[in-house]
């Protein structure tokens, strides 16, 4: 593939034999300054993926000009109520699933039946994306479901065994050194638009590299708070002040240098309540109780408390001594299961039995407030109750608000319970399910949401799938959101169950704001791939559009020129859905050259409106193949 004259056109070259080439050419557009790093894609299909740094020359040698611009998280953290600087018991997921960079790694989504994901966002506060390269980069599918629901998202820097001790003893040997290493984190973090580091040492450190520890801790917490209001960096309890690598299960006079350095502290898993109670009553933690996360292990390796569906022992005695905690690798519940298609149900019993332990936050932000329950997965994808794509999907970029799913016991021998619901939708992959027994003592019952945008409303529109009411209010504020189900006559226990598919609470006047025009449709990194009797076209679009008003895109494509000009411009078909302005088009069959087509992009707002066609973006691409001579 070669590029030629980039700042006015780009031609890529395929040679499909000796004598042939394909070239392609949009002319009279700037093309965007993004090289096409090899790593950021896949190998057999060019689709953009996620991936850490293995050692650290490379970070050293990052570059934000050479970053995925696929990985760069579009979500703005979601504020929250109450805010994470006022919560006294905080919950950190640490998310340890097989290695890392599975299905998730695919930034545009994957085809998977059925793919781990995760929807308990209001019990949490903190979620890290754990993995054993020595810099773990979330994949910002994590960080945009997060950020929806005011939930920070940490990284993990992790040096370990031989090597690893032999890398501490090169980036801690003086100031210039460590502080390289932390100016990197921090503008990766920033880069990439999520919230901190977990800094993991598990390796023996040597004299002046522990000494120069803290000093590293210190600098990078400040930097990374000078960048990112309201970021992280926490510390996991590995290391001693004398540089030996000892699990100690507690904050104490061994680690405190550490803790005193930086946010606070992940202690190791294999702890007594004992080791609780000690340190509740040890100086250093007095006023930081909320920074000391108490670590459990959901596989239940070793001498620990709980573990496993008994995770929550662990949990009552930790909020007990007032900890917030660490929860270690609860993907523990896919990975034991051996039919995954019982995931969800394990997962939300899982989390119940958690749930008496956490303390439930809500996102606050201004009107629409807007979900379709879609949990970023599906074996449909639905829009507006039809098909639009009928196979298995994986992406949690489309991941909606999620509600507070529970279940609740009533009176007498009644019950209520809410979950997610992927046999049907209305859009997305899943819908919430209401169900339960109403008993004969109770006339209605509510399933609450959990959270709501705690905005003023004056005049909104309130819409359950096809159907709105138009509220006329003055100076009131949306607390909550919640299902009522109420009993038509009798006086009976009566079972019910009903689908919700999708919840809109909208400004009026929002209504009658005219849609913006797509512009500034560009497009490069166009490779050509010659298959069996089929050419393919692999090729990045970026366009621009505020992305607070819109709740994905559509992009299409269709030939409007082909070898035989009778043949007339084809019908625009659908290549995918993008959320946010920027897209890769793999794998794209294509007729045979000479051809010309053109790539369409459709913004639907998050009210779920589409806008006119005029105000679509459109770029075309024109392509030819050459006969060279050989000689």
């Amino acid at each position: 593939i070669q590029s030629i004259d980039c700042r006015l056109y780009t031609e890529y070259r395929l040679y499909t034999d000796e004598n042939a080439k394909v070239t392609s050419s949009t002319k009279n557009e700037p093309i965007c300054a993004f090289p096409f790093t090899a790593k950021h894609y896949d190998p057999d299909t060019t689709e953009p993926i996620s991936s850490g740094l293995q050692s650290l020359e490379e970070l050293l040698s990052w570059k934000r000009s050479e970053a995925n611009p696929f990985n760069v998280a579009t979500v703005p953290l979601a504020n929250r109520e109450p805010s994470l600087a006022s919560t006294p018991h905080r919950t950190l997921v640490s998310h340890d699933m097989m290695g890392g960079y599975l299905d998730d790694r695919f930034l545009q989504g994957a085809e998977s039946d059925a793919p781990y994901v995760f929807y308990h966002w209001q019990y949490i506060d903190v979620f890290n994306y754990f993995s054993h390269n020595t810099v773990t980069i979330p994949p910002s599918v994590w960080t945009n479901a997060a950020h929806r629901h005011g939930v920070i998202v940490l990284g993990t820097f992790i040096t370990e065994w031989t090597d690893g001790g032999k890398m501490c003893e090169v980036f801690l040997k003086e100031e210039e050194s460590y502080r390289a290493v932390a100016d990197r984190l921090v503008q990766i973090a920033h880069c990439y638009g999520f919230d901190g580091w977990l800094i993991n040492i598990e390796n023996p450190l040597g004299e002046t590299a522990v000494k120069n520890t803290p000093l590293f801790l210190r600098y990078l917490t400040d930097q990374m708070h000078e960048r990112v209001p309201g970021s992280m960096a926490l510390w996991y309890d590995s290391v001693l002040e004398n540089g030996q690598l000892k699990w100690q299960n507690e904050l104490n006079p061994s680690n405190r240098v550490f803790f005193s350095a930086c946010d606070g502290i992940f202690t190791n898993y294999n702890w007594t309540e004992q080791n609780l109670e000690g340190m509740k009553a040890y100086s250093a933690a007095q006023g930081r109780l909320a920074d000391i996360f108490v670590g459990v292990d959901v596989f239940a390796r070793g001498e620990v408390v709980g573990g496993k569906l008994e995770t929550n022992k662990a949990l009552e005695m930790i909020r007990k001594h007032d900890f917030s905690t660490a929860i270690f690798a609860p993907g523990w519940v896919y990975e034991s299961i051996p039919d995954k298609n019982d995931f969800r149900k394990e997962q939300d019993k899982f989390w119940s039995l958690l749930s008496d332990f956490l303390y439930v936050h809500r996102p606050s932000s201004p009107l629409p407030f807007v979900s379709s329950f879609c949990q970023g997965a599906g074996t449909s994808l639905y829009w507006r109750g039809q098909r639009e794509v009928d196979r298995s999907w994986f992406n949690l970029d489309a991941q909606e608000l999620q509600p507070l799913y529970y279940r609740e016991t009533l009176e007498g021998e009644g019950w209520l319970r809410t979950q997610g619901c992927p046999e049907d939708a209305w859009s997305g992959g899943s819908s919430l399910l209401v169900e339960g027994v109403l008993p004969s003592m109770l006339s209605k019952v509510c399933a609450r949401w959990g959270s709501a945008s705690n905005t003023v409303c004056n005049n909104v529109c309130v819409c359950v799938c096809a159907r709105c009411s138009q509220l006329e209010l003055q100076g009131c504020a949306l607390r909550d959101v919640c299902v009522s189900v109420q009993r038509d006559g009798g006086d009976k226990d009566t079972p019910f169950k009903c689908r919700v598919g999708e919840i809109m609470i909208l400004d009026a006047e929002s209504l009658s704001v005219p849609p913006l025009p797509v512009q500034s449709v560009c497009l490069y990194d166009v490779v050509w791939l010659r298959g069996a009797n089929k050419l393919n076209l692999n090729a990045t679009l970026r366009w621009r559009y505020p992305a607070q008003l819109v709740r994905h895109f559509l992009v299409y494509w269709r030939r409007l020129r082909g070898p035989d000009p009778r043949i007339p411009s084809g019908k625009l078909a659908l290549i995918g859905r993008a959320y946010c302005p920027l897209f890769r088009v793999t794998e794209l069959t294509v007729p045979e050259p000479p051809g010309l087509l053109e790539l369409v992009v459709e913004p639907v707002s998050r009210e779920g409106f589409r806008v006119p066609e005029s105000q679509w973006g459109r770029r075309s691409l024109s392509y030819t193949e050459e006969r060279t001579d050989q000689s």
